[in-house]
């Protein structure tokens, strides 16, 4: 599946996050740590700043390449900061119905609300799925699909059922959400393993969801990641254990003070003024790094002085 990385903290340059890091996301695309496939599919960012003439909006640029491949990553990048930003490489199945334009490129970002989204995951059969999901999709989102991705439906799904922003608020559509989508598999015979590794995003907010069904579409999965991982790809207890895997957290400071590699000093909440939410670390090893563990959702909000965080389990 795909890679994400997230960040919030004082303005950074985009190449401390995208380029510098050992395996930083651009890197990732081409030799991910803990996938056993490219990210061939496309690629993009979004990026929120106060040197931007609308600083409100995320910059966001999208291109369907891979991302090694892409001559712009290194003339666009070096030029920006971010106090905000949302990245993403996107693997996809090899074969002629996979479409590959600008519209089916993460992050994705709507008029109307505040938030972006970027995914590692899939939802099977989700055009199918359409029957029993669409009733609860709000047409004003909608109207603005653009792609042929189930992540862009997810997005609208989502946006659909949130009644606000506040953490609870997202937190109880997250969890309406994977209800719904395990309802309508049932009654449509459908039921799939479901990835959903979200990174929603808005400015100074990463929320991280590390949630999923199995292959029997139930919603409570067991097993350990690590033991399934060695059945190998193609397996059903490989698709498992990618599932079951977790997501990785960072908090620290002076990050943006490095000019010429990943050199983050990692810090506790309360001293911690900058955060990752990623897919798999930017370091060769996994020091400093935490795990958001399958079933759990973090909320990381930079409130100036420091940013904060709290863990929460889902309840689905």
């Amino acid at each position: 599946m795909c890679r994400v990385l997230a960040y919030i903290g004082p303005e950074t340059p985009l190449e401390s996050l995208l380029l510098r890091p050992e395996n930083s996301l651009i890197n990732q695309s081409l030799d991910p740590e803990r996938h056993p496939e490219l990210q061939l599919a496309g690629w993009g960012f979004g990026a929120w700043s106060e040197h931007l003439l609308k600083p409100e909006k995320p910059f966001i640029y999208r291109r369907p390449m891979a991302a090694f491949y892409d001559d712009n990553a290194d003339r666009i990048i070096p030029s920006l900061q971010a106090s905000t930003m949302l990245a993403h490489v996107r693997a996809a199945a090899y074969n002629s119905r996979t479409v590959l334009a600008d519209e089916n490129c993460h992050p994705f970002s709507v008029e109307e609300t505040p938030w972006t989204l970027a995914q590692n995951g899939d939802l099977p059969n989700w055009v199918l799925l359409q029957r029993e999901l669409l009733q609860h999709c709000e047409d004003k989102y909608l109207k603005q699909m653009r792609g042929t991705t189930d992540t862009e439906f997810l997005y609208v799904l989502l946006l659909s059922l949130m009644e606000g922003d506040s953490d609870e608020e997202v937190q109880r559509a997250i969890e309406e959400m994977l209800q719904l989508i395990a309802r309508a598999m049932k009654q449509l015979d459908l039921a799939a393993l479901t990835k959903l590794k979200l990174a929603l995003v808005s400015p100074n907010r990463i929320i991280g969801v590390n949630v999923g069904l199995g292959h029997q579409g139930e919603t409570n999965p067991v097993g350990d990641w690590r033991e399934l991982r060695e059945a190998g790809p193609g397996t059903s207890d490989f698709a498992l254990s990618m599932l079951l895997e977790p997501m990785y957290l960072q908090l620290g400071r002076n990050f943006q003070h490095d000019e010429t590699s990943y050199d983050f000093e990692v810090r506790s909440e309360e001293e911690a003024t900058a955060a990752i939410f990623a897919s798999e670390p930017l370091t060769d090893s996994d020091d400093g790094w935490s795990h958001l563990e399958f079933g759990e959702i973090v909320f990381l909000e930079n409130r100036g002085e420091r940013v904060t965080k709290t863990v929460r389990t889902l309840k689905v």
